[in-house]
């Protein structure tokens, strides 16, 4: 079995400190003076990208709060944006970073946890009007980013330059930042075989996880077959292909996510340009997603 992680000495570790009476401990030298921070964790991302058509379409994600008094120290949180002009060519229209909104700790609600909640939405017309920018200087391909700063009441601040590894996990899966991609999404399904390229970076197939297109409600999915699994060998790349047939009316693209999905990665190239039109990975996130499909 691969990476399995062995935490019978940090248990041991926990119980030895646990029993310790004696206030002069070397462990008790250790830890004085040691103050927490806050975290924001991801519940959900539930829209992460624009449509360039749709000047209402959002940006949405909800976030919970958590520092030492369980939410009590929570002021505010900061939302800020910066944009990169990703279009070849022509004027570079990157901006640089600017306050969207403050939501004060009154605008959070209590989540099922106990602890400050708030969902953070924002339209594109409300992302383009923060950042300065018209019509003609951003296009399908550019991006956003949104990064979240926690304001304690006292006066500390955190955000994703604190945000190590164990914050950005998956269960805090605190990153303090995120993008937002602006999209060309058509009214009607772009038609035609779409390929799917996958790499699992570890080398032994992705075990669950799988990219998922639902055409009229049917559902054709794509994986990379486990070494795990019966019949399986040891495999860290792959090709498939999902087609989309004329007539189609409805298609949804969702990624499912199965162990270890830090080692998923996986791009998909467009049925008429030949273009990558979404790439995503490591550690993709689960549900829905969309694909740039300006040049289809």
């Amino acid at each position: 079995m691969k990476k399995i992680i062995n935490k019978i000495a940090l248990v041991i570790l926990t119980i030895s400190m646990i029993g310790c009476s004696e206030p002069d401990n070397a462990i008790y030298d250790v830890f004085d003076g040691v103050s927490h921070g806050a975290a924001l964790r991801t519940l959900s991302r539930n829209s992460v990208n624009f449509n360039i058509f749709d000047l209402n379409s959002t940006f949405d994600i909800t976030v919970e709060e958590q520092d030492e008094q369980y939410g009590k120290l929570l002021s505010h949180m900061n939302v800020y944006v910066t944009f990169a002009d990703r279009t070849p060519g022509g004027a570079d229209n990157s901006k640089a970073e600017v306050l969207v909104k403050t939501i004060e700790a009154a605008g959070f609600t209590t989540s099922a946890n106990g602890l400050p909640s708030v969902t953070v939405k924002a339209t594109l017309a409300e992302t383009l009007a923060a950042a300065s920018l018209v019509s003609g200087q951003y296009d399908g391909g550019d991006r956003f980013t949104y990064r979240l700063e926690v304001v304690l009441t006292d006066g500390r601040t955190f955000s994703a330059a604190d945000a190590g590894s164990s914050l950005q996990g998956s269960y805090f899966s605190s990153p303090y930042a995120y993008t937002a991609g602006i999209l060309c999404i058509p009214a009607s399904p772009i038609t035609g075989d779409f390929v799917v390229n996958m790499v699992d970076t570890y080398g032994d197939g992705w075990q669950g996880s799988e990219v998922v297109c639902t055409i009229d409600g049917v559902a054709h999915s794509v994986s990379l077959l486990s070494q795990y699994a019966p019949g399986g060998v040891a495999i860290s790349a792959g090709s498939d292909t999902i087609t989309v047939p004329v007539g189609a009316s409805t298609v949804v693209w969702s990624f499912v996510s199965g162990d270890w999905p830090s080692e998923v990665e996986f791009q998909i190239i467009g049925p008429n340009s030949g273009n990558v039109i979404g790439s995503f990975g490591p550690s993709p996130p689960a549900g829905n997603f969309s694909l740039n499909l300006c040049g289809e």
